[in-house]
């Protein structure tokens, strides 16, 4: 207590500001300096559950719910008119018109960081938080998050944010046409992450010429039709990042992101769609929820030609399950330099041999997992089927760094490995990283020992260095003479 005595009030203040806002008020109770110094914390950070939630059944009781929201109001008030940085509220049944007089008074504070996630009534799930129209006028805010319980779709009017730079949406209701006006009028948008949106319309779009940065992510649990977008377009010319994680749309009608650095691509399927992409000729095409399962998986070209430029490349194995349904459509990556791609026993590799053919300047290839669903399509990136045109695809591959990630240990992997040691003419670095002591492996000192007998028989592995990797580190290295 001596050194927080001699400290002055506004690092004090500061420190408070990491606290959440109930925390920071119990400091009141240390001595009469710290009783008003919550009313300078640039910081407020309000769960309600942590107000709420101890005992069991608390946060049912409306007397406990008042006492909850007369506190913000106590909080607010105490700090008057004095400046504001961050104000972050979550919580549940609560009074709207409480809520709106909370914003309104950040609002005017000057708050550069609104975080917001509010729910009015748990019992009545169509019951959603409208943001007011203030929300949407600040000439200081910068970063803006709004979550679960809160209802954007209604505004129709302009946006007047000049100086946002993040925005988040995650777990709310939002209408093309809304989110249309609200990136037009956020000419300072570098930022934008959108989890688990719930569209009003079949069809979306971003357009936006500032933005640098943009996460999608779907609802990984929910695989109705009604959540899948018709739709999707993307016209993002200074964009350098992009992750994307969804069902697949129908089409991609519009792909621009020219200038992308890092892109990380996870389509999401489900084990209906992936039999009927599988079955032969065609057949089971239609289908009343999806549409035509073939055409929405091939239309994804159009995606991955929009990312062409892209130097950082992560597929999940989803992904490359559904790229096998458009490889002849598949653009040359003339830029990528580390690709990184999961790998699962129920999705194939079909798409890995254009994959590979059409990345002329790859320099690191990074396999989370090496067992996948076998065909006659992948032969030529694997030892799984013999066929005279095997490793093709690896020969015109200029990769030089190979890293496997999550190996088992097992015979049908060891052949692979040896497989790629064979075939990629210039391969200098080998990682293998595997888990130690895991029942379901051989032992590591057995791997160990059939890679040095595989180093020793393979002659074109002269200029590559092999390194089996534990959890904890390096067990060992091999290189080569």
């Amino acid at each position: 207590m001596d050194l927080l005595r001699n400290l002055p009030d506004e690092l004090l203040c500061h420190i408070l500001s990491f606290l959440t806002t109930k925390e920071a008020a119990l400091t009141s109770v240390l001595s009469k300096r710290w009783r008003n110094l919550l009313a300078f914390v640039p910081n407020l950070d309000i769960e309600d559950n942590v107000f709420l939630y101890p005992e069991m059944g608390k946060c049912d009781r409306d007397d406990i719910r008042q006492l909850f929201m007369e506190f913000v109001d106590r909080v607010l008030a105490l700090q008057g008119n004095s400046p504001i940085k961050k104000f972050s509220i979550n919580c549940v049944g609560v009074d709207s018109d409480r809520v709106d007089a909370w914003i309104r008074n950040v609002m005017i504070r000057g708050v550069s960081e609104l975080h917001l996630s509010i729910v009015l009534d748990l019992l009545s799930v169509g019951k959603k938080f409208w943001v007011p129209p203030k929300c949407f006028e600040s000439k200081k805010l910068v970063k803006l998050e709004i979550g679960y319980g809160i209802d954007i779709g209604w505004l129709d009017g302009s946006f007047f944010l000049p100086m946002l730079k993040t925005l988040v949406l995650s777990l709310v209701r939002l209408s093309a046409d809304t989110f249309e006006i609200l990136l037009h009028d956020l000419p300072a948008l570098e930022e934008l992450a959108m989890g688990y949106i719930t569209w009003r319309l079949d069809d979306a779009a971003v357009s936006d010429a500032s933005l640098k940065t943009l996460t999608i992510t779907s609802n990984h649990y929910v695989c109705y039709s009604y959540y899948y977008l018709g739709t999707f377009s993307v016209d993002t010319p200074s964009l350098v990042y992009f992750s994307y994680s969804d069902y697949v749309a129908k089409d991609y009608p519009v792909v621009k992101m020219e200038n992308l650095f890092e892109a990380r691509i996870s389509l999401l399927v489900t084990e209906d769609q992936i039999e009927r992409a599988r079955a032969p000729n065609n057949d089971w095409l239609v289908d009343d929820d999806d549409g035509n399962v073939v055409l929405r998986f091939a239309n994804v070209w159009k995606l991955m030609n929009g990312i062409q430029n892209v130097q950082y490349l992560d597929l999940s194995a989803n992904t490359l399950e559904v790229l096998s349904l458009c490889c002849e459509s598949m653009p040359v990556f003339k830029n990528l330099k580390y690709l990184s791609i999961k790998s699962e026993e129920s999705r194939g590799w079909q798409a890995m041999p254009v994959l590979l053919r059409n990345c002329p300047h790859l320099k690191t290839l990074v396999l989370e997992g090496l067992l996948h669903h076998v065909t006659d399509k992948c032969g030529d990136a694997c030892d799984c089927v013999s066929r005279e045109d095997r490793g093709r695809s690896l020969t015109s591959c200029p990769v030089k760094v190979l890293e496997i990630k999550g190996f088992q240990g097992t015979t049908k992997e060891m052949h692979m490995i040896k497989h790629f040691l064979d075939y990629f003419p210039c391969l200098k670095e080998t990682k293998i990283y595997m888990e130690e002591n895991d029942p379901t492996q051989l032992k590591v000192t057995e791997v160990s020992e059939v890679i040095a007998e595989k180093m020793e028989l393979n002659n074109k592995s002269s200029s590559c260095n092999i390194q089996l990797l534990l959890s904890g580190g390096l067990y060992k290295k091999w290189t080569a003479k």
